[in-house]
């Protein structure tokens, strides 16, 4: 398995993982609204003059099996930048076999590289399964209100 970053050839690759993500999302109770993006806005906002955020993918075989979207985020008071993690979503055939893991330690070095002091992300409180992983890769809660989580990990704080 490995990950590598979504190049402007993947917009329609992104676009379907959006859409099984906010399909999980909608199983769970956790999203109910109308899914706005499109593969010309993610173009503009992923590979237009200035990235917003980014992408990885988890491959085998040179089939993606796995996506991460996530942006940079900069604290004026602490002067460092931190990751904010949008999405994280492993196709469900190929969940626990270590796509996330791989994502999320990809994610964890170009935090460690870039001087992040964390990564945070949220996560619903029925997604039993997701919340499990976070807390096996060292990953806190910090506050939850209703059934939204907020997450921070700093795995290289261990090292």
């Amino acid at each position: 398995m490995k990950v590598r970053s979504a190049t402007p050839d993947d917009v329609s690759v992104i676009f379907s993982f959006i859409q099984k993500k906010a399909e999980f999302d909608r199983n769970i109770g956790a999203f109910s609204g109308t899914l706005q993006a499109s593969e010309d806005k993610i173009r503009k906002t992923l590979f237009g003059k200035i990235p917003f955020s980014y992408v990885l993918f988890a491959e085998l075989s040179g089939i993606e099996i796995g996506f991460a979207l996530y942006g940079f985020r900069c604290s004026s008071f602490v002067g460092q930048p931190s990751i904010w993690l949008d999405d994280l979503y492993v196709n469900e055939d190929w969940r626990s076999q270590g796509a996330g893991a791989v994502l999320m330690d990809h994610l964890a070095q170009i935090a460690k590289e870039n001087d992040c002091t964390h990564l945070a992300w949220n996560a619903d409180a029925r997604n039993i399964r997701g919340l499990d992983f976070y807390h096996r890769l060292g990953a806190e809660i910090m506050e939850q209100h209703g059934n939204r989580c907020f997450l921070r990990w700093v795995p290289w704080s261990a090292v």
